[in-house]
């Protein structure tokens, strides 16, 4: 054999590898024959970009046993399923985190995400595969939650190699074929894999991972326009002036020297606190109430993921216990009875911290506040076909009172 040829990526192998990874991942099969490999030498291992190419070293497929590969196909495909790219771009966005070094941070994260349990049953875990409990963390997270939770230090020294490519934070890489190359997945054709995917999972209950099963949840159920608009809103409501701003001694404030013998406090920016009240009244379907939990979900994604920061409180005639935010699917929706979310805002504004922003998804059967509470308003109201009986609650003149010009409305559905 020449030493061109020797030098030459062995695909045979790397095929191997991928046909193992189907067998024992058989719902991963359209996006695991999706990728399309390039061959380069400037990748440490394997890597994807955001248009579904792996790029792929030579050297690593020579020394890596198939099994061990077959686990590393998984693992690059798991980034474009979950879209880390995307979301590495959002966070980047709204927590301000920028350069190598924060996307370094983000492919951890993203790697913990994956890790947690996407190996055994037949896939073996790569040698210098990380999981989050190496650093001290929990699994079962995202990677939103996982990077709050971690910082670049001596820690995680021994993760500094990581590059699973600009798939996996969206980092354009010198390597990228980019937009314009060949042999990448337009957007349509990436979603199409997506569903396909989400479909293999759900139509095989009981084979597949947790992490894999709430993926293909959320995957049936994709951003809608109106969910744009909520979180927009929300975003904007606590960006505002005001909205996590306290003063704090921790840092004095510079006009301190001007003042000899006092020290002022300076205004500090924290994280904001959102407090989502659910209607929860006879006229709300059980389809809207579906509908307001993936909401709540978007709602703490607009606000950097921080579950801890979010608090529901369902509410038909009367307000139920606040409820802190750990996934939306376990917050009990219970009411059943009338309409006054008059009630709704009185338990938000009591619950524990005050809230920055209060978020209502309602179809505006109710009375409103009077007055302006102290705090920034979003109202998701859902839509209703028209106005003729869709408005009667036992009383055929009923005519709902509109929402206050002082909340911001977005229409839901």
């Amino acid at each position: 054999m020449s030493g061109e040829a020797a030098g030459a990526l062995d695909l045979d192998k790397l095929y191997a590898a991928r046909l193992h990874a189907v067998r024992v991942r058989p719902y991963l099969a359209t996006a695991l024959f999706a990728l399309h490999v390039v061959e380069s030498r400037r990748v440490p291992t394997m890597a994807v970009d955001r248009h579904w190419r792996c790029y792929v070293s030579p050297s690593f497929v020579d020394r890596t046993p198939v099994e061990e590969l077959a686990g590393v196909w998984v693992h690059e495909v798991s980034h474009l399923l979950r879209d880390h790219h995307g979301r590495g771009d959002r966070v980047a966005r709204e927590r301000g985190l920028h350069g190598p070094g924060e996307r370094l941070r983000m492919n951890i994260a993203a790697d913990f995400e994956i890790n947690d349990d996407v190996f055994g049953d037949g896939l073996v875990r790569p040698e210098g595969a990380v999981e989050p409990a190496s650093v001290g963390l929990a699994e079962g997270q995202l990677m939103e939650d996982y990077l709050g939770q971690f910082g670049l230090g001596a820690h995680v020294q021994h993760m500094a190699w990581l590059d699973c490519g600009s798939g996996a934070d969206g980092l354009q890489r010198e390597w990228d074929l980019g937009e314009d190359g060949a042999h990448g997945l337009s957007e349509q054709e990436r979603d199409a894999v997506r569903f396909r995917v989400a479909q293999g999972i759900t139509g095989r209950p009981g084979s597949a991972p947790k992490g894999w099963k709430r993926w293909a949840e959320e995957a049936f159920h994709p951003p809608q326009p109106w969910r744009e608009l909520l979180g927009a809103a929300v975003r904007s409501a606590t960006s505002g002036s005001g909205a996590g701003e306290d003063y704090s001694y921790g840092r004095p404030a510079r006009r301190s020297a001007s003042v000899p013998g006092a020290v002022l406090p300076s205004l500090r920016r924290r994280p904001p606190r959102v407090c989502v009240v659910i209607d929860t009244s006879a006229s709300v379907s059980d389809a809207e109430l579906g509908s307001a939990l993936l909401e709540v979900a978007a709602i703490s994604r607009a606000v950097g993921g921080r579950r801890d920061l979010v608090t529901v409180v369902p509410c038909d005639a009367a307000a139920r216990l606040a409820h802190l935010l750990c996934r939306a699917e376990g917050i009990p929706l219970l009411g059943g009875g009338g309409t006054d979310l008059r009630t709704g805002f009185a338990t938000a504004l009591r619950a524990g911290a005050r809230p920055d922003v209060i978020v209502v998804l309602t179809d505006g059967q109710t009375a409103w506040p009077a007055t302006r509470p102290p705090c920034r308003t979003v109202i998701g109201l859902f839509s209703r076909p028209g106005a003729g009986g869709s408005w009667d609650e036992n009383d055929p003149d009923y005519v709902p009172d509109t929402p206050p010009a002082w909340a911001r409305v977005v229409t839901i559905g």
